[in-house]
C-alpha cells in the first residue's frame, strides 16, 4: 500500500463504536478504508448497546489483530450514562474483569447526561459514575468522559467536573474528555487535572463556531481527534454514516483553527494519543513515547 501525499502521517481516531450494528454489512471494508487513509490506530469504545454487550469492541479487536491490513485497535469498557439503570453487581463484576484484559486501555465512555429528559436519574448517573472511576482506579486505567448537558445547562459540566475534581484527580491518571461541546473555562479545568482534549467531526459544522473558538486556545499538545462514528459524520459527509475514514476532516480543522497545517496536527494528536497512554504504562500502546517522536511514513510500515 503506498501512501499519497494525504496519508504519510499516520492517525489515531481516538473514539469509535467498531461495533455497531451499522457496520455489520461491511465492517471489514470499513476497517480497510480507515488504514488506506492513514488512520494506524483505532480505540473502539467499549460500551456496546449496554453491560450485556460491552465486551463486543474487545472481540472485534482480537479478531483483526493479525491482519497486517488492518489499523491496530485497543479498546475501552465502560457503562454509558443512558444505562445507567443497568449498572447491576453483575454487570460491575463484568466490567472489573474487562479492565483486566491487556487490550483494554481505558474506562468509558462513562460520566454523566442529562440532554434526554427518560435519561436515568442524574443522582443513579453520578452513582455508576463514581463506581467506575473506582474500578478504573483499582485497574490504574484513564477514563473516557461524557458528558452532555441539557439545553441551555452547564449543570451536568459543573457536576461532572466537580466529580472528577473530588473522587478522580488525586489518582493522578487524568482521561479524556471525549467529543469535547463545552467552553474554555471546562476544558481547563479538566486539563489542569491531567485531561486531554478530543474533537468529533461536529467541529466541522457551519453553527460551530464557538466551539472552534474554544478549540483554539487549546495547546496543540493536549488534542485528540475522533469520529465517535458511527455517529457526527464532518463535514463534507454530514448526514452520512461516519467511520475512522474520516478522522482526517476533524484534523484538518484543527489545522485551520490554529493556522497549522494537517500533517503537523496529525502527527501531534498521534503523538499525543501514544504519549499519554504509553505513560501511563497502558498495554499495547506502546510507540511514539519520546517528546520529539516522528510518526512513521506509512511505506515504512509493514
Amino acid at each position: 500500500m503506498q501512501p499519497t501525499l494525504e496519508t504519510q502521517f499516520a492517525l489515531v481516531d481516538s473514539h469509535a463504536h467498531l461495533d455497531s450494528a451499522r457496520y455489520d454489512a461491511d465492517r471489514e471494508a470499513m476497517l480497510l478504508r480507515a488504514r488506506e487513509a492513514g488512520v494506524e490506530m483505532i480505540l473502539a469504545v467499549g460500551i456496546g448497546d449496554g453491560p450485556a454487550t460491552m465486551h463486543a469492541a474487545l472481540e472485534l479487536s482480537r479478531q483483526v489483530a493479525d491482519d497486517a491490513r488492518m489499523p491496530r485497535i485497543v479498546v475501552s469498557a465502560g457503562i454509558h450514562p443512558q444505562e445507567a439503570a443497568m449498572a447491576d453487581a453483575a454487570a460491575l463484576d463484568k466490567l472489573g474483569a474487562l479492565a483486566a484484559e491487556p487490550e483494554v486501555v481505558a474506562i468509558g465512555e462513562i460520566g454523566l447526561d442529562d440532554y434526554h429528559a427518560e435519561n436515568p436519574a442524574l443522582e443513579v448517573q453520578q452513582r455508576v459514575f463514581a463506581q467506575q472511576m473506582e474500578i478504573a482506579a483499582q485497574h490504574k486505567l484513564p477514563i473516557l468522559i461524557h458528558c452532555r448537558p441539557a439545553e441551555g445547562s452547564r449543570a451536568a459540566w459543573e457536576a461532572t467536573l466537580s466529580m472528577l475534581e473530588t473522587q478522580w484527580k488525586s489518582t493522578g491518571l487524568g482521561g479524556v474528555l471525549h467529543c469535547f461541546t463545552g467552553e474554555w473555562e471546562q476544558a481547563r479545568r479538566a486539563m489542569e487535572m491531567g485531561f486531554l482534549i478530543s474533537f468529533a467531526g461536529n467541529l466541522t459544522f457551519p453553527k460551530a463556531q464557538a466551539l472552534r473558538e474554544v478549540a483554539k486556545q487549546i495547546p496543540l499538545d493536549r488534542l485528540l481527534v475522533e469520529t465517535d462514528a458511527p455517529f457526527l459524520a464532518p463535514v463534507p459527509h454530514r448526514g452520512q454514516r461516519n467511520e475512522p475514514a474520516l478522522v482526517r476532516h476533524v484534523a484538518e480543522t484543527l489545522a485551520e483553527i490554529h493556522g497549522s497545517d494537517f500533517a503537523t496536527v496529525a502527527r501531534t494528536t498521534t503523538e499525543n494519543f501514544y504519549r499519554f497512554f504509553g505513560a501511563l504504562g497502558s498495554r499495547n500502546v506502546s510507540r511514539n513515547l519520546n517528546a520529539d517522536a516522528r510518526i512513521p511514513n506509512l511505506a515504512n510500515r509493514k
